[in-house]
């Protein structure tokens, strides 16, 4: 996690098209400049971020569900609810699972878990624009080979 770049996602754990759902880990460095105002003598991941951390997953499951043909933005998020804090160098599981998909729009559920506590979920609703209109796609390609997600598609037998 390098949160200053806001590159939430270490590594696709998984991630299945027919179910619909993507798992993916993230470790929160030890020091980041952001733990310098929040807080400063107790650092704690901002909700802000971990709202992006669920985002960034649900987003990579699009880009897998739609084989990269769109690029999908955070338009909404509902039913947000922070559940405890998260610190310096916890290890955060995450879990998208794709509601809707289709007609300019994607529903996700998402969540993060901690050592199995819930840390928080969230329902969030994405805008998918097509590539040939945002212009990332190589961007985004080469982020997903960095963090597996081209590896996870792989290994359930579908080409990316």
């Amino acid at each position: 996690m390098l949160l200053e770049y806001f590159q939430m996602i270490d590594r696709v754990e998984a991630v299945d098209l027919k179910k619909g759902t993507l798992t993916a880990r993230s470790v929160v460095p030890a020091k980041s400049p952001v733990f310098e105002g929040h807080f400063p003598g107790m650092p704690l991941v901002p909700g802000v971020l971990l709202i992006e951390t669920m985002a960034q997953a649900s987003g990579m499951l699009v880009l897998a569900a739609t084989d990269f043909a769109a690029m999908p933005f955070l338009m909404s998020v509902d039913g947000a609810k922070m559940r405890t804090f998260v610190e310096p160098e916890a290890v955060l599981d995450i879990e998208a699972v794709l509601e809707h998909d289709g007609s300019g729009f994607a529903v996700t559920k998402a969540k993060i878990t901690s050592g199995g506590k819930k840390v928080c979920d969230a329902q969030l609703k994405l805008r998918t624009m097509p590539f040939s209109e945002v212009p990332l796609g190589d961007i985004v390609k080469k982020r997903a080979g960095e963090v597996g997600l081209l590896e996870a598609i792989a290994a359930q037998g579908v080409v990316g």
